[in-house]
């Protein structure tokens, strides 16, 4: 049974960071997609960033150039830094897996999700 598990979301005022950590149990992640996404309250869950099992990644665009997503394959954890934030980066941030094999930033392409970690951003 696959179980993926994040953590270290928090709050952080606007320009600051945090790293994200999501621990997956059940699945060899560099054997599979694994994408970030997040939802703030009253809008949809959007695609952050994912890393594909050859290690390519992409990233959404709200997010490029200040995320970055990255795997230790000897922990089977991934990792989101987040850099520079700003208060619309607020959400709830979730990890899945994906046994695809082409990069998909649709959620419904994702089969396995953790419960979620909560980051806000104050001004």
């Amino acid at each position: 049974q696959v179980h993926v598990v994040e953590s270290g979301g928090g709050l952080v005022q606007a320009g600051g960071s945090l790293r994200l950590s999501c621990a997956v149990s059940g699945r060899t992640l560099s054997s599979t997609v694994l994408g970030w996404f997040r939802q703030a309250p009253g809008k949809e869950r959007e695609f952050v960033a994912l890393i594909m099992r050859y290690g390519a990644t992409d990233y959404g665009d709200s997010v490029k150039g200040r995320f970055t997503i990255s795997r230790d394959n000897a922990k089977n954890t991934a990792y989101l830094q987040m850099n520079s934030l700003k208060v619309e980066d607020t959400a709830v941030y979730y990890c899945a897996t994906s046994l695809i094999r082409v990069p998909s930033r649709l959620s419904a392409e994702y089969d396995y999700w953790g419960q979620g970690t909560q980051v806000t951003v104050s001004s």
